[in-house]
């Protein structure tokens, strides 16, 4: 290891972190098993399901006197109503069981206790009132969290009240740093001149841990080659990633290269970056190895660069920058052919936010700590003047900014399923979906609110799902209908169906209570189009007013005893336990505008539905048909 030396090449930095992605493949995302307590900021390996409900009995909401409802009908204000303590009038404190008989609680100050113990009301009881029913919170079955999600402290709550006490989560990658240099001494030592505290490794580290790694920290290394490569041979044995801090320059007694060559392959020495420049990238008997500026706030933007993209990679989990636009207080120039990042204080002056840079010295780490953000001078820009509005990239950065696929409309568990399979294919995304029902979900398409709807809007006239609805909703556009699943509605009853329920018709028996999807919905579409074939008033159903926003709080409901009925998709009956009685096929569909039918994120959902992987999974939910999964039509200009 003798001689000058010289760098390989000029490389744009997005360049060298793809050269060294692809030369790793398949490498990292190694699950383990973690306490659910000990799991704050781990990423989720696999997807999570709640295994009970919750709450998972009906609980009083507020302090006050649990009652059935009926028996209060006839309380006023000109002539409250006696009640005397029984079953059904119970005093509770919130968060007690709800009695059995009492299907509502009537909160302390609505209440009048009387000397002999009775109590007096002047004002009816609704049914449920102040009353937190089975489920509300979450039900038994319901995906709680998908793969490649960061555990926070409230999922924490949530995993733990769902009877989730162990979870599987990606193994945390090891990276060993290893600073280099004759001059570098510890920081309790007072440096004579010439030598140098050594903190960058300490700084990286704590970045490191930062994005979800372990640290794992060399005592500094001389500047002897043949130290040099002991020390890696020890790194590479025991880490994920390793990192070589200084001596990647050109300079005499810089040996970084040589000793990655020695032992792999340098895929990048030199990036097009200001500062940064001296950065080495290789790959060591399958372990990426990064050479890194001695300089710190050389160190700490290659490590942002390629250090971070490498374990969101490895975790399956990345978070983006988040950027503000801004002002520039002062002109900025910028030399050509390379990135220059450029520190900056924000503040909001005058109502607009102002951008002023800070020293551009690589060896000022005060300038990173006061820094609010990145400015990237692009390699092709000689600079910004004066008043120019140029993005700035926060420090904190945002996760999930513009890689979120939007999904309005109606409910279905599927949906869940596909976020949970896009989430690992395309790290940093998920998709959200806003359960209003067919008709908002179409109607928000029309506003431009989200990238694509789910509809089971069933046209009486034609006997055809959604397209009707589509024309008429999204007029003189040109829509894509894509078939997502195959499924059946009916009646969900408890287990045995003890009320003897066979058709829609027995809804408005005496006695029985229904619960109902909300205006708008697929769903509501269909009970009323069948109500109104058998000639059944839906002002007779006891229940028919009270709503709730998907399939599985309707079958909740049933299963906690708070209605008799509800009606739903069967996989929802099936995932809580209860009885179902078909009532109708349908077709579940996607509606995707043409303006958003190539979006990325459309691309792959369609890509994961036209899979092996959804096949299997919505085959183990049952209910579903997949015979015209991925079929696709065409609706308008």
């Amino acid at each position: 290891m003798t001689g000058r030396n010289v760098y390989l090449d000029k490389v744009p930095y997005p360049e060298a972190r793809q050269r060294l992605l692809e030369r790793l493949g398949g490498w990292g995302r190694e699950a383990e098993t973690s306490a659910t307590t000990a799991a704050r900021g781990r990423v989720l390996a696999e997807a999570v399901f709640a295994r009970r409900s919750s709450p998972h009995y009906h609980a009083a909401a507020m302090d006050g006197l649990a009652v059935l409802s009926s028996e209060t009908l006839a309380a006023t204000e000109p002539t409250p109503l006696v009640l005397t303590p029984g079953p059904t009038v119970v005093p509770v404190d919130t968060g007690d069981a709800l009695p059995e008989g009492c299907d509502a609680v009537i909160i302390l100050e609505d209440t009048h206790r009387r000397p002999d113990g009775s109590w007096e009301i002047i004002a009816p009881a609704r049914p449920w009132q102040h009353v937190r029913t089975m489920g509300e919170d979450m039900v038994a079955s319901e995906l709680l969290l998908p793969a490649g999600h960061l555990i926070t402290p409230q999922d924490i709550g949530a995993l733990l009240g769902a009877g989730i006490t162990r979870i599987r989560v990606v193994r945390r990658p090891v990276v060993a740093i290893i600073p280099t240099g004759d001059e570098l001494v510890a920081a309790d030592c007072e440096p004579a001149a010439g030598q140098i505290i050594e903190y960058n490794s300490y700084t990286l580290g704590a970045q490191v841990e930062e994005w979800g790694g372990e640290f794992l920290r060399f005592d500094p290394v001389p500047d002897v080659p043949e130290r040099l490569l002991a020390a890696l041979d020890a790194a590479l044995d025991r880490a994920d990633v390793v990192v070589i801090n200084a001596g990647s320059s050109a300079g005499r007694d810089d040996y970084t290269a040589r000793t990655i060559a020695t032992r792999g392959e340098v895929l990048v020495h030199g990036l097009a970056t200001k500062p940064g420049k001296p950065t080495v990238v290789g790959v060591a008997g399958g372990v990426p190895v990064l050479g890194i500026p001695g300089y710190p706030v050389s160190a700490l933007l290659a490590a942002r660069l390629l250090l971070k993209p490498l374990l969101e990679h490895f975790l399956g989990h990345a978070t983006l920058p988040s950027t503000v636009t801004a002002e520039l207080t002062r002109p900025l120039p910028s030399p050509l052919g390379v990135d220059e990042f450029v520190r900056v204080r924000l503040a909001e002056v005058g109502g607009r936010l102002q951008a002023t840079p800070l020293p551009r010295g690589a060896g000022l780490i005060t300038s990173m700590v006061r820094a609010d953000g990145w400015l990237v001078s692009d390699r092709q820009s000689e600079g910004y003047p004066a008043g120019a509005r140029v993005e700035i990239e926060t420090v904190v950065p945002t996760s999930l900014f513009g890689r979120t696929l939007a999904v309005i409309g109606s409910h279905d568990v599927v949906l869940d399923l596909l976020d949970d399979l896009l989430r690992p294919l395309e790290p940093g995304s998920r998709l959200t979906s806003s359960h209003v029902g067919s008709l908002g979900g179409l109607m928000a398409l029309a506003k431009n609110q989200c990238h694509l709807a789910t509809s089971h809007l069933l046209d009486e006239g034609s006997g055809r799902y959604n397209d009707a609805f589509v024309a008429r909703l999204l007029p003189g556009e040109r829509v894509h209908i894509v078939n997502l699943v195959g499924r059946e509605q009916g009646l969900m009853v408890q287990p045995g169906n003890p009320r003897g329920i066979a058709d829609l018709s027995d809804l408005i028996r005496p006695g029985i209570t229904f619960i109902n999807r909300q205006r708008g919905s697929g769903t509501r579409v269909l009970l009323d189009y069948e109500l109104r074939q058998r000639g059944i008033n839906p002002a007779a159903i006891a229940g028919y007013q009270r709503e709730q926003y998907t399939h599985l709080a309707v079958a909740a409901t049933v299963a906690g005893g708070a209605a008799d009925a509800g009606l739903g998709v069967r996989s929802a009956a099936r995932a809580l336990g209860l009885d179902f009685i078909p009532l109708a096929a349908e077709q579940y569909e996607l509606v995707i505008p043409a303006r958003h039918r190539q979006h990325p994120l459309v691309l792959r959902l369609l890509q994961i539905i036209s899979g092996e992987a959804f096949a299997a999974r919505v085959r183990e939910l049952g209910g579903y048909s997949l015979e015209r999964t991925g079929e696709e039509r065409i609706i308008g200009a």
